[in-house]
């Protein structure tokens, strides 16, 4: 007998397959890609029995609707959002019985940008270097969903592991993302680091799986640093910032190297509330020496 497959019957403004990415191959210049907010869609799958590594899906915004062909147990988690099976309300963050031919509706975001869909078995679409995740700079993975698709679903599963109380982070209405000077924080005016921690930052609407773009004061270059560095390597939460002088925090589609200069470096566990934080909220950057605020 075949695995449940689940047709897209609305894709919604951006949703893609997404684990916990493609570890070890950034010197073959391939990002790690995967999950933006993983605590998320970890816990999407631990609440349909999956292993934390199995595939699902990330939305953007607007949600999407799917048909299993089979009856599947599903849950929603990350952005809040409504969900409703065949017109009914059912609950997020919960496991829920999708019968086969109903449709699974993860309605737009109302709370965060990104919801997260897992099924029980995972998506059992084709891995590349070791993951299942699109990442949407260097093309890998399968591409973002369109009305029609079907996504064959996996037959591995365990127990589903509901809860009475969720760990999961909520999104407020301000993004604290603490980050440690440098590497490159030399190659900035006397007073940059003050500027940005009050420089009055918002997320942009320019934002992507790349990166969190910022509005708000340009940093100026230190006299004599007018050109750029030699390429060197990115990390996940690198704060580069470009020639216009406005941050970028890089996240999980980013490039593996660059010459812009990196100011500061957010540590990865603060990445998840930036990935959620929608176009508009303020940002208050808080520079920390060895792990600690500075005061």
């Amino acid at each position: 007998m075949t695995g449940a497959v689940l047709r897209v019957v609305r894709a919604g403004a951006l949703t893609t397959v997404q684990d916990v990415g493609r570890a070890g191959f950034a010197h073959l210049g391939v990002p790690r890609s995967g999950a933006l907010d993983l605590p998320a869609h970890r816990l999407a799958n631990r609440l349909v029995g999956n292993g934390e590594r199995a595939a699902g899906l990330e939305t953007t915004v607007s949600g999407c609707a799917l048909r299993p062909s089979r009856t599947v147990v599903v849950a929603v988690t990350g952005a809040g959002c409504p969900v409703r099976i065949d017109g009914r309300p059912a609950a997020w963050g919960a496991p829920l019985v999708v019968p086969g031919g109903a449709v699974l509706d993860v309605g737009p975001a109302t709370v965060g940008l990104r919801s997260y869909v897992a099924v029980a078995g995972g998506l059992a679409v084709d891995a590349v270097l070791g993951s299942r995740a699109t990442d949407l700079l260097s093309g890998l993975g399968p591409a973002p969903l369109a009305d029609g698709d079907e996504l064959p679903v996996g037959s591995e599963r365990g127990r589903s592991a509901a809860a009475d109380v969720l760990p999961y982070g909520s999104v407020g209405a301000k993004l604290v993302l603490p980050f440690l000077p440098g590497p490159r924080d030399d190659w900035f005016a006397p007073g940059s680091l003050d500027a940005l921690v009050t420089g009055g930052y918002s997320v942009s609407p320019a934002s992507n799986r790349i990166g969190l773009r910022v509005l708000g004061p340009a940093l100026r270059r230190a006299a004599g640093r007018d050109g750029e560095l030699p390429s060197e390597g990115m990390v996940p939460g690198a704060v580069q910032v470009p020639p216009d002088g406005r941050p970028v925090v890089f996240l999980a589609d980013h490039p593996t190297t660059g010459g812009y200069p990196v100011i500061g470096v957010v540590p990865e566990e603060s990445l998840p509330a930036a990935a959620q934080s929608a176009p508009g909220t303020r940002i208050r950057f808080v520079a920390l020496r060895s792990g600690r605020p500075v005061l």
